[in-house]
C-alpha cells in the first residue's frame, strides 16, 4: 500500500524583503508545522513554497513512500492529479502555492503572459527561467498594502500637477497629453499612460536622483511643519524611500494604486498588471512560474524596456483590484477564490468551533492543504495512517481523495486549499 494523501515539508526562501525571525508568518508556520525547526531571530522568512517547482519541491513526510519529494511522485503517479488536469497541464501539477511575509516593498513587477514568457526565456533564458505565465492571486492573512495596476486618470493628473518633481521627470509634453485626454477616448488615455510611465522609468539616473532627493526633502520639510502631505503621497514616498534612496521604483506611487487588504480579502493579477507588495502576510497561489519582469524597488535584474512595453495600461480605481470570494452552494465552511485562469483555485475553509467532524470533500483535482489554524487527527481511506495536524501542517490530497477531519482546538480551524477546477 501506497499512500496517496501525505503530509509535506516545505522549502522556505530567506529573501531579504522577508519580515525578520518570528515576526514572520512563514516562521511562526513553520515552527508551530515541525517543533525541530529553529527559528533565527535575525534572519528573514520570506516564503514558503507548497509544490512541485524546480526551486522549491516539497519534501515527502511518509516513510512508506519511496520518492523523496512530491515533484517525483508526481512525476512516477500522474493519475493523482485528475484526468482532466493530468491532460492539460501534461502531467505536472499547474500551480504554486506560497504563504508571503512582506517586511519592505518587492520589487515594481509585471508577469508576462504566456505568448512574452516564450519569447523571453528563449532570449535570455538566465534572467527568465521558464516559459509559462504568471497570473497569481494574494489572500490577506494580516493586513496586506500592495501597489497594483495603473490608478484612475483623474489622481495621476492630480499628482502631476503637486508634484513637480515628478513633471519635470516626464515632461511637460507627456503629462499634458495626459491631462488633455479625455475619458471618452480610453485607446488615447492608454496611449498617453503608456508615454508617462515609460518617460519616468526610461528617465535618466543622475536626474531621477536628483528630483528623488528634492522630493523627500521637500515632503520631509512639509511632515515637520505639520503640513498634509497626501497630495504628493507624502507617508508611502518617504517610507520607500528610506528602504531603496534613489530607485526609480520611489515614483510609482503616482501611477499605481495603493490597495490595502483585510484578512480574507484577495487581489488578482493577471498578465501585465504592474504590481509591487509593501507589507503584510497573505497566501498566494499561482501558476508554476518563476517569471518576473521588474523595473525597480529592487537590487535584482531590471529590464525596464520590456516592463514599459508589456504593461497593461488601463486606469481602474483601487476598489477593482479586490477579488471577491464566493461562499460555496455546496458547504457553508467553504469560500472560494476563483481567478478567471484555469490554473489554479483557492478555498478558504473556515470551521467553527460547533463542528466537531468535518469532511475535507473529494474533488477531481490534486490538492494542497494548508492549516493556519486550530487542530485536528485526519483520517483518510488513502491515508492508512490518522495524520496529526495543527497550524503549519501541510497536506497533499490526490484527485478524488477526501480527508475526515476530527477537531480538536476549541476555537475551530482555518484552513487554505489550493487546486486547479477545469
Amino acid at each position: 500500500f501506497s499512500p496517496v494523501v501525505f503530509p509535506l515539508s516545505c522549502v522556505v526562501q530567506n529573501y531579504s524583503w522577508g519580515k525578520v525571525g518570528l515576526e514572520s508568518e512563514v516562521a511562526k508556520l513553520l515552527a508551530s508545522g515541525d517543533p525541530l525547526v529553529q527559528i533565527q531571530p535575525d534572519r528573514p522568512y520570506a516564503e514558503l513554497w507548497m509544490g512541485t517547482h524546480p526551486r522549491g519541491d516539497a519534501i515527502i513526510r511518509d516513510n512508506r513512500i519511496p520518492q523523496k519529494t512530491l515533484g517525483q511522485w508526481i512525476a512516477d503517479n500522474p493519475a493523482c492529479l485528475g484526468a482532466k488536469v493530468k491532460d492539460t497541464f501534461q502531467g505536472c501539477l499547474p500551480f504554486l502555492f506560497k504563504v508571503l511575509s512582506v517586511n519592505t516593498a518587492l520589487s515594481v513587477q509585471a508577469h508576462p503572459n504566456k505568448e512574452l514568457a516564450a519569447k523571453l526565456h528563449a532570449q535570455f533564458p538566465e534572467h527568465y527561467p521558464d516559459a509559462n505565465h504568471k497570473p497569481e492571486m494574494a489572500i490577506a492573512l494580516t493586513p496586506f498594502e500592495g501597489l497594483c495596476g495603473f490608478r484612475p486618470v483623474e489622481e495621476i493628473v492630480s499628482f502631476l500637477q503637486n508634484v513637480p518633481e515628478l513633471r519635470a521627470l516626464i515632461g511637460e509634453v507627456a503629462a499634458e497629453q495626459l491631462e488633455r485626454s479625455g475619458s471618452d477616448d480610453p485607446r488615447g488615455v492608454s496611449a498617453a499612460l503608456r508615454v508617462c510611465f515609460t518617460r519616468l522609468m526610461k528617465s535618466e539616473k543622475k536626474f531621477f536622483v536628483d528630483q528623488l532627493n528634492m522630493l523627500v526633502k521637500r515632503i520631509s520639510q512639509e511632515v515637520e511643519e505639520g503640513k498634509d502631505t497626501s497630495g504628493s503621497n507624502g507617508e508611502l514616498l518617504l517610507r520607500l524611500h528610506s528602504r531603496y534612496p534613489g530607485d526609480i521604483g520611489c515614483f510609482t506611487i503616482y501611477f499605481l494604486n495603493l490597495v490595502r487588504l483585510e484578512p480574507g480579502e484577495a487581489m488578482f493579477l493577471g498578465a501585465n498588471e504592474p504590481h509591487a507588495y509593501l507589507h503584510g502576510d497573505c497566501v498566494e497561489c499561482m501558476a508554476c512560474s518563476d517569471n518576473t519582469v521588474r523595473a525597480g524597488l529592487t537590487p535584482k535584474f531590471i529590464d525596464v524596456l520590456t516592463l514599459c512595453e508589456m504593461l497593461n495600461y488601463t486606469p481602474a480605481p483601487s476598489t477593482s483590484k479586490i477579488f471577491p470570494a464566493v461562499q460555496s452552494q455546496l458547504d457553508p465552511n467553504v469560500y472560494l477564490y476563483d481567478p478567471p485562469v484555469p490554473d489554479f483555485t483557492i478555498m478558504r475553509i473556515e470551521i467553527p468551533a460547533s463542528i466537531k467532524l468535518y469532511l475535507i470533500s473529494a474533488i477531481d483535482s490534486a490538492s494542497i492543504l494548508l492549516v493556519i489554524q486550530g487542530t485536528a487527527v485526519g483520517t483518510s481511506t488513502a491515508a492508512a495512517s490518522e495524520m496529526s495536524l495543527c497550524r503549519g501542517s501541510v497536506l497533499f490530497i490526490s484527485a478524488n481523495e477526501s480527508i475526515s477531519l476530527h477537531l480538536s482546538s476549541a476555537d475551530g480551524m482555518l484552513l487554505f486549499r489550493a487546486c486547479c477546477l477545469l
